[in-house]
């Protein structure tokens, strides 16, 4: 069911733009300044499907309008049915009649060329922002069971988790991510990335497993906060799904054993 929301329009839609500078691609979202109110319609997640190719969106489990007013509607909306939705469509053109086109997302982002900018800014793009979609809820919660206790072991307890996650977020400049990981040794640790890229692949700083990430770029957060990233980044932390993030980290620590 589509609703109706009065919101300043947009003198153009908003456009998702890519650039190749140096192998490296970077995103520019036109914002126009607004002209006059007028009623915008706002879909549903259910509405917005891939092309076909190998790779689909998450399903979103509530409404663009449930998260609000942390992030409203329309944020929600653009960013899950223009930014994630592009990425997803142009991995799925990216990867077509090459050996990555029925690889898992995981294997791509550790294996793929560096240097083919392309395929880095989408496959980092799709599945960053596939994580980032799975771990928000409206509800809000605080870690329990396995994740629980390796919190406290590792970072001494969830108030110290919280202080350095948002002050790493905090701190990073420009577009990119910070993510909670599971990193080679088992051991949880918070590391950023720049861009598009993310921990599993072989640029990391510290590589592992991405069980929690942000989104910093300002496509998440502009229409709600403008400047002020640290209102988003606060109002994210309270809208993390963690239970989905536990599933995240028992899956993780499975991986860790194997080797």
């Amino acid at each position: 069911m589509k609703q109706n929301i009065i919101c300043f329009s947009f003198t153009a839609s908003l456009l998702m733009l890519f650039s190749c500078n140096d192998n490296k691609l970077t995103e520019v979202v036109e914002v126009p300044l607004p002209t006059k109110e007028e009623k915008i319609i706002i879909g549903t997640p259910a509405d917005v499907k891939a092309e076909e190719g190998s790779f689909a969106l998450t399903k979103l489990p509530f409404g663009y309008d449930a998260l609000a007013p942390a992030i409203r509607s329309l944020t929600l909306e653009t960013h899950y049915s223009k930014h994630y939705l592009t990425y997803t469509n142009n991995l799925n053109k990216e990867i077509v009649s090459t050996e990555f086109e029925n690889a898992p997302i995981e294997d791509i982002l550790k294996k793929m060329d560096m240097n083919n900018a392309k395929l880095r800014q989408n496959a980092g793009g799709y599945y960053n922002h596939t994580l980032y979609f799975d771990i928000l809820t409206p509800k809000e919660q605080t870690p329990k069971d396995t994740l629980a206790g390796s919190i406290n072991k590792e970072f001494g307890s969830f108030n110290n988790l919280t202080t350095q996650f948002k002050n790493e977020a905090t701190k990073q400049f420009g577009s990119g991510w910070v993510w909670l990981v599971v990193d080679k040794a088992g051991k949880l640790q918070i590391t950023t990335t720049e861009n598009q890229d993310n921990p599993l692949m072989r640029n990391a700083l510290i590589p592992g497993t991405p069980i929690l990430g942000i989104d910093l770029w300002e496509h998440a957060y502009y229409l709600d906060y403008q400047n002020r990233k640290g209102s988003y980044i606060d109002a994210f932390y309270k809208l993390i799904n963690w239970e989905k993030v536990n599933e995240n980290y028992k899956a993780a620590l499975s991986k860790v054993k194997k080797y």
